[in-house]
């Protein structure tokens, strides 16, 4: 008997023990923590009863349920390269890339079953739409065109998904073999054209140079013999106006010394005679020059008679 009491009482406190586990177990199941830059859709018995964000919240037991778990980051898909033919029938392969970010949880949640699957049908089919309308030399120079149509055409047929397109790139075109094969020759014919130019270019710079620098050369030549002709020019008037200086400087210490031999006379109180034979021998002296005619005054001249009578009376 006291042993089926202990083993009864033993299994009480298992049971209670393990009712409280459970109780446990399932008050915790019922706390959920949202993280940052995600969202929870709820359900309750299979209806959406609302969209949790960030933070802490309870869910009833057995009733709700987390039916989906969104990112709100911007996502990134990479689709494989699709067949497109253009305008002018030339098909080519083009991978694209999409990045686009959930708005709406419950949109994307409900809105269509596999919307990544969705997203891939519907930019393959608005890139053909789109370059179907366009030659292959517009197809290859106008991707960021191509690029602002898919994106705004994506844009608006994700919107009832609560998915936003930011953006589509264009990863590779790849044309025929054949046309990339033109594609290369016009490239290289190109290079070859522009090192062509280049090469015109440099050798139009450098003769241009050099006859800038005959030029200069002939302009400095030109300026220094200008310099060396007014340095010349200089020089000589330099040494004219030196030589004339010296020319006036001569007249005037003779002109002096006369005045001053004429003052001497006068002061020692020589007679009238004195001063004619005195300006007898300065006409003499004039006669020693260049001038062809000398004017002698008539008393000079008088004088000269008397004085060479007086010299043949001294001869005889």
């Amino acid at each position: 008997m006291l042993t089926m009491a202990i083993t009864e009482k033993l299994f009480g406190s298992i049971a209670i023990i393990a009712v409280v586990l459970v109780v446990l177990i399932i008050i915790v199941s019922c706390i959920k923590i949202v993280p940052q830059a995600t969202a929870f859709v709820v359900e309750r018995l299979g209806a959406y009863i609302g969209t949790w964000g960030v933070g802490l919240h309870f869910k009833l037991p057995f009733v709700d349920k987390v039916a989906r778990r969104v990112s709100l980051k911007e996502q990134v898909i990479d689709f494989k390269p699709q067949p497109v033919i253009t305008k002018d029938n030339v098909t080519m392969q083009i991978d694209t890339v999409v990045f686009f970010q959930i708005t709406d949880p419950k949109l994307y949640a409900y809105g269509v079953v596999n919307p990544i699957m969705a997203i891939e049908n519907l930019t393959a089919t608005t890139l053909r739409n789109i370059i179907g309308e366009l030659e292959l030399d517009q197809t290859l120079t106008s991707r960021e065109i191509i690029n602002t149509k898919m994106r705004t055409q994506l844009d608006v047929a994700t919107d009832p998904w609560g998915i936003k397109v930011n953006r589509v790139e264009l990863k590779n075109i790849i044309p025929p073999r054949e046309i990339q094969d033109s594609m290369e020759k016009q490239m290289k014919a190109e290079r070859e054209r522009r090192e062509k130019i280049l090469q015109a270019e440099g050798e139009k710079k450098s003769t241009i140079l050099v006859a800038e620098g005959h030029k200069e050369r002939a302009i400095l030549d030109a300026q220094a013999e200008k310099e060396a002709a007014i340095l010349r020019a200089e020089a000589k008037k330099e040494a004219m106006m030196r030589e004339a200086e010296g020319q006036a400087a001569a007249i005037l210490k003779v002109q002096q010394a006369n005045a001053e031999g004429i003052r001497l006379i006068k002061e020692a109180g020589a007679d009238q005679a004195v001063l004619q034979i005195k300006s007898l021998e300065a006409f003499a002296k004039a006669a020693e020059g260049q001038a062809t005619k000398i004017i002698i005054p008539s008393e000079i001249q008088g004088l000269a008679g008397a004085l060479t009578a007086l010299k043949e009376t001294v001869k005889d």
